[in-house]
């Protein structure tokens, strides 16, 4: 079975600045080369993962590490500057986000599954759900106007492959290179490698690209689950 994503408009929204990378940048580079518009939007700062030693300017760092990962797929970034730890469902969290979708007009949006170890990706999942609806609701009024229709969503694997049962999974073998090198911007939070409260990115981002592979036949997939509510899915 084959998916294309030419001419498709795919947003990826993530809580973290490195969480792209570890649960879908091989499906966006692959959206990508095939000729969809790539966006990138990350709803926390990042700014309490800090290194041995911490630094001074680690929200501005990590703002620079988003934007050299994103232009590697010529991704277009939006930021939501919240607080690590301080990401909740609100009215005005789910306004930003429905701007921001309206201004992008995605065809297809990935989010954090709600079964998620951190509590700003279980967050960011249930503001995206929402957003995603609302963005074709005129009476939901922002600056820019409501979409012709909501956006499909797919909710992305939990880190760690825990409770989560795929629906599907996404061939990214080809596309291995440039999920490490994405990664490979994030340099303060790959310098966590050895903190007891964190993990090696990389090498937590190879076990599971590399299970998930294994899982569908290939050498590395991405598992996703479709959101099966009514107008929130599609025939591919």
């Amino acid at each position: 079975m084959k998916l294309n994503f030419e001419q498709e408009r795919i947003l990826a929204v993530v809580a973290h600045p490195d969480d792209a990378e570890l649960l879908c940048a091989g499906t966006l580079a692959r959206a990508h080369q095939e000729g969809a518009i790539i966006g990138i939007c990350v709803l926390c700062q990042g700014d309490k993962g800090q290194p041995d030693p911490p630094l001074e300017n680690l929200v501005e760092m990590r703002q620079q590490e988003m934007r050299s990962a994103a232009k590697l797929i010529s991704a277009e970034l939006f930021l939501g500057e919240q607080p690590d730890g301080g990401l909740f469902d609100s009215l005005g969290m789910r306004r930003s986000l429905t701007e921001i979708m309206r201004q992008f007009s995605p065809t297809l949006v990935l989010c954090h599954s709600q079964a998620d170890y951190h509590a700003d990706h279980r967050a960011a999942s249930v503001i995206t759900e929402a957003a995603t609806w609302f963005s074709a609701s005129a009476g939901n009024k922002t600056h820019a106007p409501a979409l012709a229709r909501p956006p499909v969503l797919w909710w992305m694997d939990t880190v760690n492959m825990t409770s989560f049962d795929p629906h599907f999974y996404i061939d990214v073998s080809d596309f291995v290179e440039m999920k490490i090198s994405m990664l490979k911007c994030h340099q303060s939070q790959l310098q966590r490698g050895k903190d007891s409260s964190f993990s090696p990115l990389q090498e937590l981002m190879i076990q599971q690209y590399s299970a998930r592979g294994a899982q569908s036949g290939v050498i590395a997939a991405e598992a996703f689950q479709t959101h099966s509510a009514w107008k929130r899915c599609a025939a591919w």
